[in-house]
């Protein structure tokens, strides 16, 4: 396990950050009803396998299973005897946690409320990684970021994060924590894959510029780069991905990466799940990828891929049938930034 410093703090954790959307059981008909059935003695084996295997960071939400995941990995933690300092939690909010108007969003109360819920769920003081879990158009971005940094100074969280931000937004975010002194984003949590690279357009350069780190969420795109659907799959694609069908894949786009990075499997005697999985981590800019499992068979064949080396033509096989088409105003930049790349310095005669 190589562990990867968490955007532009002193804190290290795995490539590998265990999910815990499996944690717990929801209601049917929701999607945690679909994604969530881990009882306490089932997450335990869970937790255990991943922090013997060297996994150091643990990724949670209040909104899964409306607080039952949160509240099985506190338990699991204390089940299992794990010293709060060997364990980087993540948690997020923002998500409906009840019947009135004000039980979601990005709100000052209702962050407040929410840490204090978490807080008391996960049975610890503090979050290392508290995160916002998407956009909240109604709420000013000061007023949420002001909130994060009375949390921080109260030592309730120690760093904050987002989650499914567009570029502008968090640049926004950025200049006004800056300007105001309040304890800045950290890390952006994000869907990536080789289907799905969208990233790289605007989020990726910023992050870059910023140093800003990467938590990549559903890098199988919800298992369909498992290997288990599409032209030549073994079995019949049963999962969760038969009944949820999330996040949007273009499916020929998918077929195609599915083709390539079978050949390459084979090249390494691995399975397609380990080489998508070994692609998301063999790119710099990514910190770590979110797996979760509800199996162990499932999780220890996530967690072999840190074992995979691809090599540059493995890469470049790979980086080739999954490339972005041109956008603008991306093809305009690349054609007028040409000119202004300095030629290699040539020694005089």
């Amino acid at each position: 396990m190589r562990y990867n410093q968490l955007g532009n703090t002193g804190l290290f954790v795995s490539e590998i950050c265990l999910g815990t959307m499996t944690f717990g059981e929801a209601k049917p008909g929701t999607p945690w009803g679909i994604i969530a059935d881990l009882d306490q003695a089932g997450a335990d084996r869970i937790v255990e396998r991943s922090l013997a295997a060297g996994v150091n960071f643990i990724d949670t939400a209040n909104v899964y299973s409306f607080g039952n995941s949160e509240r099985i990995l506190g338990q699991s933690l204390k089940n299992l005897g794990v010293p709060r300092k060997d364990v980087i939690i993540a948690t997020k909010f923002l998500g409906q946690m009840g019947d009135r108007p004000n039980d979601r969003g990005a709100s000052r109360g209702h962050i407040m409320d929410s840490v204090q819920q978490s807080l008391e769920r996960l049975q610890t003081d503090h979050i290392d990684l508290y995160q916002v879990h998407g956009t909240d158009t109604v709420t000013p971005i000061e007023e949420t970021l002001r909130a994060l940094d009375d949390l921080v100074s109260r030592g309730l969280v120690r760093y904050v994060g987002l989650s499914n931000w567009t570029a502008w937004r968090i640049a926004k975010a950025l200049g006004i924590s800056e300007r105001r002194g309040f304890a800045r984003f950290e890390t952006v949590q994000a869907y990536y894959s080789i289907a799905g690279r969208d990233l790289e357009r605007e989020i990726v350069p910023l992050m870059q510029e910023e140093k800003l780190g990467l938590m990549v969420w559903s890098p199988l795109a919800g298992g369909l780069l498992s290997g288990k659907y599409g032209p030549g799959a073994p079995g019949n694609g049963e999962g969760r991905r038969a009944n949820f069908d999330f996040p949007p894949v273009d499916k020929d786009r998918a077929w195609a990466c599915v083709a390539a990075m079978r050949d390459v499997a084979a090249r390494h005697g691995v399975s397609v799940a380990e080489v998508a999985l070994g692609y998301i981590l063999a790119k710099p800019f990514v910190t770590s990828v979110i797996v979760g499992a509800k199996r162990l068979e499932q999780l220890e064949e996530n967690l072999k891929a840190v074992k995979l080396r691809l090599d540059a033509d493995d890469l470049a096989e790979l980086d080739e049938v999954s490339a972005l088409a041109p956008e603008y105003p991306g093809w305009m930049l690349e054609r007028q930034g040409a000119g202004r790349r300095p030629a290699p310095f040539e020694p005089r005669e």
